[in-house]
C-alpha cells in the first residue's frame, strides 16, 4: 500500500504533460498454444479452481497449463514460459503455482519449486506435494529439516500413492545418513509387492533394491531391481542396466563402436590413397 498524504503519487507536472512512468521490465508476449489445446484437458478439480477467474481469463490458463504439463518432459524452457504466463494471469490459483514448481523442481532450482510448493500448501490447504517438499529440503543439504516435514501430522493425510513416493524419498534420506536398516525397512510396505502392478511399483522395488545393496545383499537387490524391470513399462528407471551390472554383464556403447569402426576405416582409406600416391 502506497504512503498516505500524496507521497509516492506522479508530480502533478507529469500527470499534466500525459507521461507516465515507464515499466521496469515490459511483458514478455505469452508463449504460443499448441494447435487443438483447448483447456479442457485439465481435471474438473483444476478447473474449480479457475471458477474464481473471468471466464476468458479462466479458459487462457487452463491452455497454459495443458501446455506446461506437456512440455513438462521434453522442453523445461517452453514450460517454464508457459507455467509464469499462468502464474502472471493467475497467482492466487493453487494449479498455476504448482505448475511453476514442479518447473523449477524438474530444473533442479530447489528452493523456488519449495518456495511454490509451499505456497500451493497455503492456497489450497492441500498437503500433497509433501513428498516433493521433502525431497527438495534433501537436496538442499538440509536432512534433519526434511525427516521433520515428513513427520508431520499432514503426511499421515496422504493419498496411498503420496504415501510410497514420501516412503522413497525418507529410505533415501536414511541412506544418505548411513541408516541403512532404516532406509530399507522403512520401505516394507503392502505395497512392497511383486504380485502388484501400480503406477508407483518400479520406483518403490527400485528403492527397495538400492537399500538392499547398501546393506550389501547383492541376491537380494538382483531379485528386486529384476522387479522394477518387470514393472517399469514407462522406463522410469535403470533397473535392467542394474541387473545387467549386478550380473557382471559389460554395457556396450553400439553408437561408440560404430564411431570408432568408422574412423578406423577411414584411416586405412588414407594410408592406401598415400601409399598409392607413392607408387605412382
Amino acid at each position: 500500500m502506497p504512503p498516505r498524504g500524496g507521497a509516492g503519487r506522479p508530480a502533478e507536472a507529469e500527470r499534466g504533460s500525459g507521461q507516465r512512468l515507464t515499466p521496469k521490465s515490459p511483458r514478455r508476449p505469452e508463449p504460443a498454444i499448441a494447435d487443438g489445446i483447448t483447456g479442457k484437458e485439465l481435471d474438473r478439480s483444476v478447473w474449480t479452481q479457475l471458477r474464481t477467474l473471468s471466464k476468458e481469463n479462466a479458459e487462457g490458463v487452463a491452455q497454459h497449463l495443458v501446455m506446461a504439463g506437456l512440455l513438462l518432459d521434453t522442453d523445461l524452457e517452453g514450460a517454464q514460459a508457459h507455467a509464469e504466463t499462468a502464474v502472471r494471469r493467475a497467482g492466487r490459483v493453487p494449479a498455476a503455482r504448482e505448475a511453476l514448481g514442479l518447473v523449477a523442481y524438474r530444473q533442479g532450482d530447489w528452493a523456488k519449486a519449495l518456495a511454490e510448493f509451499r505456497t500451493v500448501r497455503r492456497l489450497s490447504g492441500s498437503s500433497h506435494l509433501l513428498p516433493l517438499m521433502v525431497d527438495a529440503e534433501r537436496a538442499l543439504g538440509r536432512p534433519d529439516r526434511a525427516l521433520e516435514l515428513a513427520s508431520t501430522p499432514e503426511a499421515r493425510t496422504l493419498a496411498r500413492d503420496e504415501k510410497v513416493e514420501l516412503a522413497i524419498v525418507v529410505s533415501g534420506i536414511r541412506r544418505d545418513q548411513g541408516q541403512l536398516d532404516a532406509a530399507a525397512a522403512g520401505l516394507k510396505l503392502p505395497e512392497l509387492d511383486p504380485r502388484r502392478r501400480k503406477a508407483w511399483s518400479a520406483r518403490l522395488f527400485y528403492a527397495y533394491a538400492e537399500a538392499l545393496l547398501a546393506l550389501g545383499d547383492r541376491a537380494g537387490a538382483r531379485e528386486w531391481f529384476g522387479y522394477a524391470v518387470d514393472a517399469d513399462e514407462a522406463l522410469e528407471t535403470d533397473a535392467a542396466e542394474r541387473v545387467d551390472e549386478l550380473d557382471g554383464v559389460e554395457q556396450v556403447d553400439l553408437l561408440h563402436v560404430l564411431d570408432d569402426h568408422d574412423d578406423h576405416d577411414d584411416h586405412d582409406d588414407d594410408e592406401d590413397g598415400d601409399e598409392t600416391g607413392a607408387r605412382a
